[in-house]
């Protein structure tokens, strides 16, 4: 099976069918699979529960293969009586803040394996040209499971609210912020990834969730896991998670109403997942994680506008308020309520521009900060009156 070539779907389910016991294990034991092949990490070192022979795939390959095997599972467990290929197109169709421009181009195609292939593709491969491979390991593909706690959402009654993703996403943003802030030790660039998180709340204001509102909102087991373990990776920045963290995760598993055995496991799971797999995975070569994330985000952001600056500088000049907002961004800090706007009107700019489409995904708005902290560069210098030019 090759899964950089078409008809590897077709291939893997043929392959799956021949061993039904993967299908009969337990969601903890399922989850527990996940994290162990390292998609629940954003780093896929091997295949779910070695499900199928693993023929050195690479990493991109690996993650298209556990995303898909997340997806069967998940379907199996459901009993859906629509077939997988047709519930997964169904299930992207469905998602209306990605379908206008994430998907553009293919969402017309016939239904097929080959459809879900192209789908998969774009959502982990994307752009090896403008995604760094620390970024893609530890933010875009890390998220990747957000997709299958909201495959298991749409699955109950074949729709999905834009509410659900939203409070996911929000969810999981505020247990990060939340691990940030208490972690004791911050460098400049904790610091600098705080602020970020903090400014990136596309939800904040009133929507934004309290760490109440987060516990109220995560009910399904899975999605309890994966707070447990995104916390995990937020203080794990480090390299060590303390007695104090230690606390506020047993707390966390608490009021989640989990099995404190589950709390100590995922605090163990990741230090062995790194601790086996540090010359696998590429963020780990880096000196400091937060910096290397930080750095290649910043990158990352500065191609983007570049590539796109011509259309997204089109864009902009159709867009008065925003114009306005941004010029203002240059000689001081903007209210919540400005940046509300500011967020808003470029993600329906980003949702023009094919090539930006990463900020409309899951965890895409943890950059929108960066991206308005270079935009002004982009600008005519009659905005600008204080630049220096570089």
């Amino acid at each position: 099976m090759n899964p950089s070539a078409n008809g590897w779907i077709k291939k893997l389910i043929t392959e799956l069918s021949e061993k039904e016991s993967f299908l009969q294990l337990s969601l903890n034991t399922f989850y527990k699979a996940l994290k162990v092949s390292g998609f629940i990490y954003g780093s896929n070192v091997s295949i779910v529960n070695n499900c199928i022979e693993d023929n050195e795939y690479t990493d991109e390959e690996l993650c298209k293969i556990n995303l898909f095997l997340g997806f069967y599972f998940i379907h199996y467990q459901s009993k859906s009586k629509i077939n997988i290929i047709d519930s997964i197109i169904a299930f992207y169709d469905a998602i209306d803040s990605y379908k206008a421009s994430f998907f553009d181009g293919i969402l017309g195609e016939k239904k097929s394996a080959s459809l879900v292939e192209n789908m998969i593709n774009k959502r982990v491969h994307i752009d090896d040209n403008i995604l760094t491979k620390n970024f893609n390991y530890f933010i875009t593909n890390a998220l990747l499971f957000v997709d299958i706690l909201a495959y298991q959402e749409f699955l109950k009654s074949n729709t999905i609210s834009e509410h659900y993703l939203e409070e996911l996403e929000a969810s999981i943003e505020t247990i990060v912020l939340i691990a940030f802030d208490i972690k004791k030790d911050k460098s400049k660039y904790d610091e600098s990834l705080i602020k970020l998180f903090e400014s990136s709340l596309r939800y904040q204001n009133k929507s934004t969730l309290t760490y109440e509102e987060v516990i109220k909102s995560i009910e399904t087991e899975l999605a309890k896991y994966y707070i447990i373990d995104i916390a995990c990776m937020a203080f794990w920045t480090d390299r060590i998670i303390d007695t104090e963290e230690q606390k506020t995760l047993n707390t966390l598993g608490t009021d989640l109403k989990l099995n404190p055995i589950i709390v100590e496991q995922s605090i163990n799971d990741i230090d062995i997942f790194y601790k086996l797999n540090k010359d696998k995975v590429a963020l780990l070569s880096s000196r400091n994680m937060i910096q290397s994330f930080y750095d290649n985000s910043s990158k990352m952001v500065i191609k983007l506008i570049k590539r796109n600056s011509k259309r997204l500088l089109n864009e902009l000049k159709e867009s008065k308020e925003l114009m306005v907002l941004l010029t203002k961004s240059t000689t001081r800090n903007l209210t919540e309520e400005e940046q509300k706007k500011v967020q808003d009107q470029l993600l329906d700019i980003m949702k023009s521009i094919p090539s930006l489409a990463i900020f409309i995904l899951p965890g895409g708005a943890i950059l929108l900060p960066l991206f308005v902290k270079f935009i002004p560069k982009l600008l005519p210098s009659a905005f600008d009156e204080n630049r220096i030019e570089d």
